[in-house]
């Protein structure tokens, strides 16, 4: 089912020195690195994105500065969090506001005009409202009773990391992993990317649980639902405020009127943007600090290697649904052996991916820098972290056993998701 690899030799035509690759992936020069990011994006940024970018990239670098000169990362609320705390808390203060004047001019008004201007400002503090995470419903859903060894491995990693385990595990098909709360009682949830997790061997999926129960322990969680709600209700104020394209005489006008509040949003967006971006990135430090403590240091550094090597498995995936299509109608029962075989086809894939293009990998990433993502520290500053302090071993070592009973309990969510990539398609 997979690509076999075929090794090339060729002469780097930038400083001519020999360039052995594989034909799987692109050739490059190790000595000049000639080619090293061939497909490096060229993405066209909006002011806000582009301001997005330079505060990561400068927040970054800065908090690699402190720790690698001694300096200690903590947990920890400085001025600029609680500040944006509070923008985010006057955000929504704003929209309980709109409703509450909506419900006055609706029981003042009632019957008659009044209760226009108060059903348009309680339908615009709907749209404004924040919204509390609920439980996924279009894919698996595991609770303790149908997983007990896997939450019983996640439970041993937050007590390692310092925090209580979570109430539900969500199965879906990217790859991926997050954590949340949901409902009105801040139930946790852990969201596994099954694609990730089939990719990744034993030990640096527990480091990948370290991180991810990281967040909960440094209090990202809580801090991040109350902030991004606040952003997305500023997103939406601005959308409202958006021009109005090919505008008549009188809506002229109204895109002049329209000016100066949208610049007021996007000033507190670009605030908020300032104020948080050096606890987000923080927190991933921290985070990753927690999966080395859990997995070992060389576990979560090989984690963020596999993130790199994460458009592999895309093409993995992507060519097994390409074979799945052309099976047809009449070959449901190949489709259902692809289906069976799909995680093999993909861990033997990454498992196979050489060094050398580890190590491109490692290098285009250095040269994008925080062109991908302007929240999370780029992988090569996340590797120098880590690397700044005594390498540390796994506090939750591989269990085999355990590790085979996990598999059998994910046997149900395997198949499903693996039909859905199959079924519908994978864009990573």
């Amino acid at each position: 089912m997979g690509t076999a690899a075929e090794e090339t030799t060729q002469t780097c035509p930038q400083c001519g020195a020999e360039v052995r690759a594989d034909s799987r992936f692109a050739a490059w020069c190790a000595g000049c690195d000639w080619n090293v990011d061939p497909a490096r994006p060229e993405e066209k940024l909006g002011r806000l994105a582009r301001a997005r970018r330079a505060l990561a990239r400068r927040h970054g670098e800065k908090l690699l500065a402190e720790v690698t000169a001694g300096g200690t990362l903590r947990a920890r609320r400085d001025a600029a969090s609680l500040l944006a705390y509070a923008v985010a808390l006057a955000v929504h203060g704003l929209t309980v506001a709109l409703v509450a004047g909506g419900i006055w001019f609706v029981v003042w008004g009632w019957g008659g005009a009044g209760m226009v201007p108060g059903l348009f400002l309680l339908a615009l503090g709907w749209s404004l409202r924040p919204r509390l995470p609920r439980l996924p419903e279009d894919v698996p859903v595991l609770h303790r009773t149908d997983a007990p060894e896997l939450f019983a491995l996640v439970d041993d990693v937050a007590h390692v990391v310092g925090t209580r385990g979570v109430d539900a595990i969500a199965v879906n098909a990217r790859i991926n992993a997050s954590v949340t709360s949901y409902g009105v009682r801040g139930r946790r949830l852990l969201t596994l990317g099954l694609p990730f997790w089939e990719m990744l061997t034993p030990q640096q999926r527990i480091a990948l649980l370290g991180h991810e129960l990281g967040h909960y322990s440094n209090g990202d969680t809580r801090h991040k639902l109350v902030v991004a709600n606040a952003d997305r209700s500023l997103t939406t104020w601005h959308y409202y405020f958006s021009p109005i394209p090919d505008p008549k005489p009188l809506e002229v006008f109204v895109n002049l009127l329209y000016i100066a509040p949208r610049w007021l949003v996007l000033g507190v967006l670009m605030l908020l943007d300032r104020l948080t971006l050096r606890a987000t990135q923080r927190a991933e430090y921290l985070a990753d600090r927690m999966a080395a403590r859990a997995g070992s240091t060389e576990a979560a550094l090989e984690l963020m290697d596999r993130l790199l090597v994460a458009d592999s498995a895309v093409i993995t995936l992507q060519r097994e649904v390409s074979g799945a299509a052309l099976t047809g109608p009449r070959g449901s029962r190949r489709a259902e052996d692809r289906a069976d075989g799909l995680w093999e086809c993909l861990a033997a894939d990454m498992a196979s991916i050489p060094e050398h293009e580890r190590e491109r990998q490692r290098r285009a990433g250095a040269l994008r820098g925080h062109s991908v993502d302007a929240t999370h520290p780029p992988t090569h500053l996340r590797h120098e972290c880590l690397l700044a302090g005594a390498a540390v071993p796994a506090a939750v070592p591989v269990d085999d056993d355990r590790e085979r009973r996990i598999a059998a309990e994910l046997t149900a969510a395997r198949t499903k998701v693996a039909r859905q990539i199959l079924r519908d398609g994978f864009g990573g």
